[in-house]
């Protein structure tokens, strides 16, 4: 008898490029649902809820009566204005479970399905509106600090696209382009802050994308933009790698802080500890079966008082990494957004993103001004190999730069 092949999991395998994008198409279409629940008065920990339940719903639908495992890449968290990381109150928490969302302030929204381990993560930042002015204009500060993380997320994922890759011209120009060495993250953040500053915004400290693997969401490499005392990235995204790419900005100075919240966002680890307590072994269980290595919230568990205190020695023992809750230190708003992406020959695929800005419902007097950054903007996320990409792409940095749509359209002629 033959040997067993070896499953081949990387981006070469077309089946690994179908779940991750089945994945984000889950994820992508939850997410805008989730983002029509989010107006003032309503209860986070009802949105968290029923987000949960649509995610689990949609991967019930796909690849039915296959022997796959399907489930959460991350749960669904909806982060108040100056909380910067995914938030996930408990029902069991009466103060937290009463928190309501306020009108106007930018809610964080994030969550993400995995089909075979291979798993998609959005996160997408809303004002807060009334329905009755869900289409109104947004400006002032609110409107800074979108059109800040929308552009600066423009420009880190062209940063992102490796030395040459697109370049076009002769082979001793692609050459000469292939060679040259990849950008030092303090240099992205330098760029990245040039967009932030022109909205009188900051980047917030230590925003970390990571390299994305089968099972894995926080791989070998990662870039950390503004990193704080003590913290740097590793390594640089190369073809055949995905990624989830962060961007955070703050209205304020960017720095961060832990606050004064239980942490309920937990991943299991790969470690081994003779746990004790039959509720640790209990939620242990549990969340291997529906979790295995990728984010959970307390709540998502059978019961959520048992999860409580079985989740102690958990920690305790290195067996689930707890993620603590941490905000603006000045308390001021935040806005974030991450994007699932796929790094080709081709250049950079969105696999799992926010939707696309309707950039026509802010307005500001700022404007992004630098030419280095205006230029590469300019720039194509992939090779143009159909009219979708190049329209999308270009006319956003127009946007920046110009004043009105009739400048854009003359430079488009």
């Amino acid at each position: 008898m033959s040997e067993e092949k070896e499953i081949d999991y990387s981006l070469a395998n077309p089946d690994t490029l179908t779940k991750y994008k089945t994945a984000a198409e889950i994820s992508e279409k939850v997410l805008a649902a989730v983002s029509k629940l989010v107006v003032p008065g309503e209860k986070i920990v009802d949105i968290t809820q029923k987000g949960d339940k649509l995610i689990e719903e949609e991967v019930a639908k796909v690849y039915r009566g296959k022997k796959i495992n399907k489930g959460f890449s991350h749960p669904t968290t909806i982060s108040p204005s100056s909380f910067v990381t995914p938030y996930t109150p408990l029902t069991t928490d009466e103060s937290e479970a009463s928190t309501e969302i306020k009108a106007g302030e930018p809610i964080k929204i994030q969550l993400g399905a995995q089909i075979d381990g291979f798993g998609s993560i959005v996160c997408d930042t809303v004002i807060a509106q009334p329905s009755d002015k869900a289409n109104d204009v947004i400006e002032g500060r609110s409107a800074d600090l979108i059109l800040a993380t929308y552009y600066a997320n423009e420009l880190l994922l062209r940063l992102l696209i490796p030395p040459g890759l697109l370049t076009q011209g002769t082979d001793d120009e692609k050459a000469k382009a292939a060679s040259q060495k990849p950008l030092a993250q303090t240099k992205i953040t330098q760029l990245l802050e040039k967009v932030t500053k022109a909205y009188e915004c900051n980047l917030v400290e230590s925003t970390t994308s990571w390299l994305f693997d089968r099972n894995e969401i926080e791989g070998t490499k990662k870039i950390v933009l503004a990193p704080s005392e003590g913290s740097k990235g590793e390594g640089v995204p190369e073809v055949g790698e995905v990624w989830g790419v962060e961007m955070g900005v703050s209205l304020g100075s960017g720095k961060v802080k832990n606050l004064d919240h239980r942490a309920t966002l937990h991943r299991r680890t790969n470690q081994t500890y003779g746990l004790k307590r039959p509720t640790s072994r209990k939620i242990l269980s549990e969340v291997v079966k529906k979790f295995n290595t990728f984010p959970f919230s307390l709540r998502q568990l059978d019961d959520e008082r048992d999860a409580k205190s079985g989740v102690v020695e958990c920690v305790r023992g290195n067996v689930f990494r707890q993620y603590e809750v941490v905000g603006d230190k000045e308390g001021s708003p935040v806005a974030r957004l991450l994007t699932t992406l796929a790094i080709t020959k081709n250049g950079i695929t969105k696999l799992g993103a926010p939707p696309a800005l309707d950039l026509s419902k802010f307005k500001t007097d700022k404007k992004i001004t630098d030419e280095e950054v205006l230029k590469i903007l300019e720039q194509p996320l992939s090779r143009n190999t159909g009219k979708k990409n190049k329209k999308k792409k270009k006319k956003p940095a127009k946007k920046a730069a110009q004043d009105d749509e009739d400048d854009s359209d003359d430079d488009d002629e």
